[in-house]
């Protein structure tokens, strides 16, 4: 088989799924049979569990061990578009031990790029306002544990727990069983040949072990087109995906069954996990969680509510924050205004700011004991 019709062939996936999106007409007996190909690619990176979050590093003799921080895309986009110093990720021989302390770092990743994104970020006050509150309060919420738990059989403390009428799944270990997940596993890296079998999956360079929940929601990819960069807006995003969550979850349940008992168990359901993180919001947490540049967008429309309860009716979007900012430390309270003019200081200076490592990890230390939980 010559490579580039491989590539000829892959192409043509991309191409037919796409089109401003997913083609509206393309018929689901199609659409199931390019779903259910990679339903069992993740169905089978499901089956391998880890002891610790983080990168795989290769020994010698070819051994592979979790031995450095996860790569992720949101971080190399931190580093390479939004200027973020690379003195204040996490040292590169770090990895987490459970999935609380790894949501907490991610948590506090979204604080380091409104901290030091200096452009672009921030486009008034209000705005400055909106964003700081939103992050500091799922910081707090990572380091009570509850993110991890969110949307599942041990979520006792949401919002929408209290309202719940019937049982959910139980979360995952919280530590010693995590999955492989990668940031950029979608159709387009998926060769297939002339007979339409799956021959490659390229591009693992932001693929990593990650918290099991990772793995227990549904592709954000089923659209293509992520939820920020719809055109018609993300609530008509979430709209179609609902349609075409069904054909996906009918792939998975499908590649579930053709895998029997030839293949090892993975101690749960992902179709069944997939619907209700669909339905409980579990899918907004991680792709809030993973993604700094989706996170306010997707945190005030489709997270803040089911965690914290409804809001007064016809607050204006720039002015959620005062629904909210009683709910912060007290040091995340005092520390706000003082955040909020820097920032909108910085903002009109309009320059690529260089900083000194010592001093960008003191600024972050400095504005994350300001959030610390009373």
């Amino acid at each position: 088989m010559r490579v580039n019709v491989m590539w000829v062939i892959a192409a043509l996936l991309y191409v037919h799924l796409q089109a401003g999106g997913l083609q509206t007409n393309i018929s689901q007996t199609t659409l199931k049979d390019l779903y259910l190909k990679v339903a069992n690619i993740i169905l089978e990176l499901s089956y391998h569990k880890f002891t610790r979050i983080g990168s795989l590093v290769e020994a010698d003799d070819g051994s592979f061990s979790v031995g450095g921080r996860p790569i992720t895309q949101n971080m190399s986009d931190m580093l390479q578009l939004a200027n973020i110093p690379s003195a204040v990720f996490s040292p590169e021989h770090k990895t987490f031990k459970s999935s609380d302390e790894y949501y907490l770092n991610l948590a506090q990743g979204h604080l380091v790029q409104l901290i030091f994104q200096q452009n672009d970020l921030v486009k008034s006050a209000d705005d400055c306002r909106n964003k700081y509150v939103a992050r500091q309060l799922f910081c707090q919420l990572a380091e009570q544990g509850r993110l991890s738990i969110f949307g599942f059989a041990e979520d006792d403390w949401s919002a929408q727990a209290r309202t719940k009428t019937s049982k959910l799944l139980p979360a995952p270990s919280n530590s010693d069983s995590f999955r492989l997940y990668g940031d950029d596993l979608r159709p387009g890296n998926i060769l297939i040949n002339d007979a339409n079998e799956v021959v490659s999956v390229i591009d693992w360079e932001f693929t990593y072990t990650a918290p099991t929940q990772f793995v227990l929601d549904p592709p954000w990819w089923l659209l293509l087109d992520t939820p920020e960069m719809w055109d018609a807006g993300i609530d008509d995003w979430a709209e179609n995906y609902e349609l075409r969550l069904e054909t996906w979850l009918s792939a998975m349940i499908e590649a579930e069954e053709s895998a029997g008992s030839e293949c090892k168990s993975t101690e749960f359901s992902l179709s069944a996990y997939m619907r209700e993180s669909w339905e409980t919001g579990r899918f907004w947490l991680t792709y809030a969680g993973r993604k700094s540049w989706a996170f306010d967008a997707v945190y005030w429309k489709y997270l803040d509510e089911r965690v914290f309860g409804r809001r007064e009716d016809h607050v204006e979007r720039n002015e959620l924050w005062k629904t909210r900012v009683h709910l912060l430390s007290e040091g995340a309270r005092n520390a706000m205004e003082p955040f909020v003019t820097r920032k909108v200081e910085e903002m009109k200076e309009r320059k690529l700011a260089e900083w000194d490592p010592e001093a960008a990890r003191s600024r972050l230390k400095e504005v994350l004991l300001n959030g610390a939980v009373e």
